[in-house]
């Protein structure tokens, strides 16, 4: 799905309900993170969940994979990669992914902290790009 597809398909809904049911379908479809790689060291700190991330760079993209142990947590993991996967270092650091949740009027209906997770797991992201910054 892109990011045109997502804020359309958002859109289309009419109340949060049917946005939230959404969501945990897109975190549904996530492959996930092989056991060996929920380590301590892949753990994004700031989250009321266990989130872990990796990363590949190919090509000048950078690659994410991410998992959670919460079903919410996963479908707003999955809106994160919708919004910066197979991206350069460079593209990831310029996205306004706030502007994103404001168009998905997203954290305004999550609580205080799954939005705060959800901050953490962008500043995550965009700490990984800033070491691939050229």
């Amino acid at each position: 799905m892109t990011l045109d597809e997502l804020l359309d398909t958002f859109e289309f809904f009419d109340d949060w309900e049917d946005k939230y049911r959404f969501i945990i379908d897109l975190g549904k479809e996530l492959p996930g993170l092989p056991d060996v790689d929920k380590t301590e060291d892949h753990l994004i700190r700031g989250c009321q969940s266990q989130v872990w991330l990796t990363y590949e760079s190919t090509d000048e993209q950078l690659r994410f994979n991410m998992d959670s142990d919460a079903h919410i947590v996963r479908g707003l993991i999955a809106v994160v990669l919708i919004a910066i996967q197979n991206r350069s270092a460079a593209d990831i650091q310029r996205l306004d992914i706030e502007e994103i949740f404001s168009q998905l009027d997203l954290l305004a209906h999550l609580s205080v902290t799954r939005g705060n997770g959800l901050r953490a797991m962008v500043s995550r992201v965009k700490e990984v790009a800033r070491g691939y910054a050229t």
